[in-house]
C-alpha cells in the first residue's frame, strides 16, 4: 500500500538514480522508482523546485514538459476513473437486470411446476371420476337388467294369476250350479213328499197296490239322493280346494305386491343413479375445461420463460459488447500515453541538443 506522503530528498534520489541509468526522470518514472507511492502533484512540485534550484532555460523547458506530461497523466487517470465508474455502473445495472431476469425465470419456473402439479392432480381426479363413472354405468346396467327381469317375472305372474282367476271363477260357477241343483232337488223332494203325504190319505188303497212300485221308486230316489249327497260332498271338497287355491293365489298376489314395491324402489334407485351419472358427466366436463385452461396457462408460462431467456441472452450480449467497447477505449488510451511519452522524449532530446550548442 502507498505511503501517505514523500520527502523531497526521496524525489531527488529517485531522479538521480534515473539519470544515472540514462532514463528520463518523468513523474511516472519517479513514482515507479519510489515504489508507486506519493501523489503526482507532490512529485511534480518537488521536481519543479529541483529544476528551479538548478536554474536555466533548460530547467524551464523541462518544467513545462513535466507540466504537460503531468496534465496528460492526470487527464488519462481521470479518463480511466470515469471509464471505470461508467463500467462499474453499467456492470451493476446489468447484474441487477440479470438478477431480476433470473428471479422472474425462477418465479415462472415455480409457477410452471405448480401448474404441472395441478394438471397432474386434475388428471388423477379426472381418472377417478372416469372410474366412478364406469362403475356407475355398470351398476346402472345391472339395475336395468334386474328391472327387466323383475318386469318379465311380474308379467309371468300376472298371466298365471289371470289363469288361476279364470279357474277359480269356473270352480265357483260349478259350485253355484251344484248348490242350485241341490236346492232344486231338495225343493222337488220336499214338494214330492208333501204331495205324496196328501195323496197317501186319499189314495192309501191305491198306494197299497202300488207299494212295491213306490218302494222301488223310493229306493231309486234314495239312490239319487245318495248320489246327490256324494256330489254335494265332492263339490264341497272342490270348493274347499278352490278356497285354498284362492288363498294361495292371494299370497302370491301379496308377494307380487312386494315385488312391485321392490320394483318401485329399484326405479327410485335407478333415477338416483341417473342423476349421479348426470352429475358425474358434468364434473367430467368441468374437469376437461379446467385441464384445458391449465394447459393453456402452462403454454403461456413456457412462452414467457423462452422470452425471458431470449432477453437474458440479449442482455448478456449487450454486456459483452460493452466490455469490448471498454477494451477498445483502453487500447485507444494506451497509444495516446505512448505518443505523450514520445513527444516528451523528443522535447528532452531537443533541449539536450540546445544545451550542447550553447
Amino acid at each position: 500500500m502507498a505511503r501517505a506522503g514523500i520527502y523531497k530528498s526521496e524525489v531527488v534520489r529517485a531522479r538521480n538514480n534515473l539519470l544515472a541509468i540514462g532514463r528520463h526522470p518523468s513523474i511516472d518514472a519517479i513514482r515507479v522508482e519510489l515504489g508507486n507511492t506519493g501523489s503526482k502533484a507532490t512529485i511534480h512540485r518537488y521536481l519543479k523546485e529541483i529544476e528551479e534550484e538548478e536554474g536555466g532555460n533548460a530547467g524551464t523547458q523541462v518544467a513545462v514538459s513535466e507540466a504537460i506530461q503531468d496534465l496528460s497523466a492526470r487527464l488519462a487517470e481521470r479518463l480511466h476513473q470515469e471509464a471505470d465508474q461508467r463500467l462499474a455502473a453499467l456492470t451493476d445495472k446489468h447484474k441487477a437486470e440479470i438478477a431480476a431476469l433470473n428471479d422472474a425465470m425462477a418465479a415462472l419456473r415455480n409457477e410452471s411446476e405448480s401448474f404441472r402439479g395441478q394438471a397432474e392432480r386434475q388428471a388423477i381426479d379426472l381418472s377417478t371420476e372416469k372410474t366412478t363413472h364406469a362403475n356407475t354405468m355398470a351398476a346402472l346396467q345391472e339395475e336395468r337388467i334386474a328391472r327387466a327381469q323383475m318386469a318379465q317375472r311380474i308379467q309371468d305372474m300376472e298371466g298365471l294369476l289371470a289363469k288361476e282367476e279364470t279357474h277359480r271363477l269356473s270352480l265357483e260357477e260349478k259350485h253355484q250350479h251344484a248348490r242350485e241343483a241341490l236346492e232344486h232337488f231338495r225343493a222337488a223332494a220336499k214338494e214330492q213328499r208333501e204331495q205324496d203325504q196328501r195323496q197317501s190319505e186319499q189314495q192309501i188303497q191305491f198306494l197299497q197296490g202300488e207299494l212295491r212300485s213306490a218302494k222301488d221308486t223310493v229306493n231309486t230316489k234314495q239312490q239319487e239322493l245318495i248320489r246327490s249327497h256324494e256330489d254335494n260332498a265332492r263339490l264341497s271338497s272342490e270348493l274347499t280346494h278352490a278356497r285354498s287355491e284362492l288363498h294361495r293365489q292371494e299370497g302370491e298376489v301379496r308377494s307380487l305386491r312386494s315385488v312391485k314395491e321392490q320394483l318401485a324402489v329399484a326405479e327410485v334407485k335407478n333415477q338416483q343413479l341417473s342423476d349421479q351419472l348426470a352429475q358425474a358427466n358434468g364434473r367430467v366436463a368441468d374437469l376437461d375445461k379446467e385441464n384445458q385452461a391449465n394447459v393453456s396457462k402452462l403454454r403461456e408460462a413456457a412462452e414467457t420463460e423462452q422470452r425471458l431467456e431470449s432477453e437474458l441472452m440479449a442482455a448478456k450480449s449487450v454486456v459483452v459488447s460493452h466490455e469490448k467497447i471498454f477494451e477498445r477505449l483502453a487500447a485507444l488510451q494506451a497509444p495516446q500515453a505512448k505518443s505523450v511519452n514520445a513527444k516528451k522524449n523528443s522535447v528532452d532530446s531537443q533541449n539536450s541538443l540546445f544545451n550542447s550548442e550553447e
